[in-house]
């Protein structure tokens, strides 16, 4: 399958290399590092910025057997929800979420490696009919990836199927002495657990659309044919956990943007005989995006002054009690399941006349789970105008086991359609 041509149609790479189509192949989004590879995030201030070094996942994966074969289109830094950055494999007019996703769905022996401080696994797996694994916030080493938000976005891997993702999951996994988060994971054992019982929060389908409601409906009912336990369950707090996201996300966003002054890594290319704060200024409005402006803005206003009391650490607050809705349910239950986006792929332009709000908001099956640190799994679950639609399990901590088993078991009922390769 000649790359050059697949990525002309579809916009999946920022950077590949040619490949002879044989042996077993991975790609990293953006964000992450490979020794011979540009890594800018997507962002026009890291552009040239070549390391010298390789990412822990990336020589786990080529230890593992498989070849890097590029690095996928990603919106800038991850920032946001709804990414134009790749084409939809079922559509072309309709957005992608990644280019990771895009690259999973289309290119066979293939796993796509990504990233997810903003949903950014299960959203795309979604929109493109793949299957996507957020693991636990430390099961896979970080070591190597760009930083956003640092208390999220774990990396994770996005699947054509059930038997990849298995494959390739105990390959990342482990501890790492390099990032420290990793070493307190117990160990990933896989085939030991089986999906019994299942928990769907009290009105997850609200505000939905037809499509996704009937969709996600009819795989719950699947589901109890296939002898699963459903339960309806109050979680309290879930409501109130994009807005604690957003908080946390841009605070954490805005220090690790800091890095960028246009001194030490990608860009550097400023008027260096202006005062600092000045070139400081100058050099990230001509570099930055809007939407990395608005987190840089929102973050730094969110810690002044009475402001960190009042939304800062009280959206450390709120996240505890958004975990303990989850542990809570956990406790009596092997998952719980949700849609993964509220609809189908939009096209670019029905993206552009959405409010910032609703862009976001659409993020708030996927951005929960993230929020909390815990492990979901986003797969297939039908199709509309033959555009996939997704829906989520998520479990406890470190049991990535039983989300596995849940995508099996739901992959040997359910037809996963795959896109066709148009050159």
């Amino acid at each position: 399958m000649n790359l050059a041509d697949i990525n002309k149609r579809y916009n999946i790479f920022s950077e590949f290399v040619p490949h002879d189509g044989k042996g077993f192949t991975f790609s990293l989004s953006d964000d992450m590092i490979a020794k011979g590879f540009q890594a800018t995030a997507g962002s026009m201030i890291l552009e040239g910025h070549r390391p010298v070094y390789d990412s822990t996942v990336s020589v786990r994966m080529r230890d593992a057997g498989a070849s890097l074969i590029g690095k996928t289109n990603m919106h800038e830094f991850g920032v946001g929800v709804l990414s134009v950055a790749a084409k939809n494999p079922f559509d072309i007019e309709r957005i992608c979420g990644s280019g990771a996703a895009c690259a999973a769905s289309l290119i066979d022996d293939h796993v796509a490696l990504a990233t997810s401080g903003w949903g950014g696994i299960s959203i795309p797996a979604a929109f493109c009919g793949v299957i996507g694994l957020t693991p636990t916030q430390g099961r896979v080493s970080r070591y190597g990836q760009i930083d956003n938000v640092s208390s999220m976005g774990p990396i994770g891997i996005i699947a054509p199927n059930t038997k990849i993702l298995k494959k390739y999951l105990p390959a990342i996994s482990g501890k790492d002495v390099n990032d420290p988060v990793s070493c307190s994971q117990p160990e990933l054992k896989l085939g030991k657990s089986k999906l019994k019982t299942v928990a769907v929060p009290k009105g997850i389908t609200d505000n939905v659309s037809k499509d996704v409601r009937k969709a996600f409906d009819d795989s719950v009912e699947m589901l109890k044919g296939m002898s699963v336990d459903i339960t309806y369950e109050d979680m309290p707090h879930l409501k109130y956990s994009m807005a604690a996201h957003y908080i946390l996300a841009c605070v954490e966003g805005s220090l690790n943007f800091a890095t960028y002054c246009g001194m030490r890594v990608g860009q550097q290319n400023g008027d260096m005989s202006l005062p600092f704060d000045d070139y400081f200024t100058s050099f990230r409005t001509k570099y930055f995006g809007q939407e990395i402006k608005k987190s840089i803005i929102s973050g730094t206003y969110m810690t002044l002054g009475d402001n960190r009391n009042e939304l800062y650490l009280r959206s450390l607050g709120i996240r505890q009690l958004v975990l303990d809705d989850h542990k809570k349910i956990l406790s009596k239950y092997d998952t719980i399941l949700t849609p993964s986006m509220p609809f189908i792929a939009p096209k670019s332009g029905e993206i552009e006349k959405m409010g910032y709000a609703d862009k976001y908001l659409s993020g708030r099956f996927a951005i929960p789970p993230v929020f909390c640190g815990l492990p979901s799994i986003s797969v297939p679950c039908g199709y509309s105008g033959g555009m996939p639609m997704g829906m989520q399990f998520i479990s406890s901590h470190w049991n990535e086991d039983v989300l596995i088993s849940a995508a099996e078991m739901w992959e040997n009922s359910f037809n996963i359609k795959r896109p066709e390769v148009l050159l």
